[in-house]
């Protein structure tokens, strides 16, 4: 199984780095990793360049021009250029832990997707971690335990691992906890439902869409606390324009059965070319 590690930027590469040198020590040499750029500016590209950690595979960076919040269109994107299998998705922002890939590969089960979990971090703790003061993937249980105490962060579940624990599987569609920042599926499931829809404008639920689209495809949502935490940065709460009516649309498909979202993988061939560099040549 070929895995596609798919992870979303904007301006922010010093978050961008820590996530990825999280990443490298555990990708393989049949892996892919590929930073899906929603038009990032030329010096924070250049700073990703220079950060770059070691992969045993390659890293491709995909960047198209900034007309605003596409992520949607970022993620597919970099989704259709991954040539995988399987791919999770992660944000730029948020540290995968360092069993992360082999849990996710773990709980890789056909006619299923996973739905990732969050650590919370506090800003105190993110400042520490983007400037390099601290390896948040080589903190102990004991580091950890006192950072809980001092309420640098909202919970434990990344130092358990439980593939077993129940309320893992879910066959119906459920809204609480969907989160595209850590997200595992199936190309074929994700390509059967056209990826996510682009036809989303601004912030907030295209990831809902997505779900609610793979549940209608026939797949069950797989939870992945207690296995798949990611280190969450803090960062100030990004404007939310056009959420309600983003919330309205998933309300209305909810009533229905639709699968193929109406602007997303099948219309990439139309649509202008990204830039794709391979980082690691």
């Amino acid at each position: 199984m070929r895995t596609a590690f798919v992870v979303l930027t904007y301006n922010r590469s010093d978050a961008l780095l820590a996530v990825l040198r999280g990443l490298a020590p555990q990708c393989g040499r049949n892996d892919v990793v590929v930073i899906a750029d929603d038009g990032s500016r030329p010096d924070q590209v250049q700073m990703l360049r220079a950060g770059l950690p070691a992969f045993a595979c390659p890293v491709r960076h995909l960047w198209h021009p900034d007309v605003g919040f596409t992520a949607a269109r970022s993620r597919n994107l970099g989704a259709w250029h991954a040539q995988a299998d399987y791919l999770v998705f992660l944000d730029g922002d948020c540290v995968p832990n360092r069993h992360f890939a082999a849990h996710h590969r773990a709980l890789a089960q056909p006619g299923h997707f996973v739905n990732g979990s969050r650590v919370l971090l506090s800003e105190r703790l993110s400042q520490r971690a983007l400037a390099g003061e601290i390896e948040l993937a080589k903190l102990s249980a004991s580091d950890w335990l006192r950072l809980r105490l001092s309420g640098d962060i909202n919970k434990l579940t990344h130092l358990l691992y439980w593939p077993g624990a129940p309320g893992r599987v879910q066959t119906g569609f459920r809204w609480k906890g969907i989160r595209s920042c850590n997200f595992g599926v199936w190309y074929r499931d994700f390509e059967a439902v056209n990826g996510f829809d682009e036809s989303f404008s601004g912030w907030g639920h295209e990831d809902a869409d997505l779900v609610l689209r793979l549940h209608h495809h026939g797949n069950r949502r797989k939870n992945g606390f207690l296995a798949t935490e990611v280190f969450h940065l803090w960062h100030p709460e990004n404007g939310r324009a056009g959420e309600a009516g983003n919330r309205a649309r998933v309300l209305q498909r909810l009533q229905g059965t639709l699968v193929r979202a109406e602007l997303g993988l099948a219309e990439l061939a139309r649509a202008p070319a990204p830039i794709v560099t391979v980082l690691n040549e």
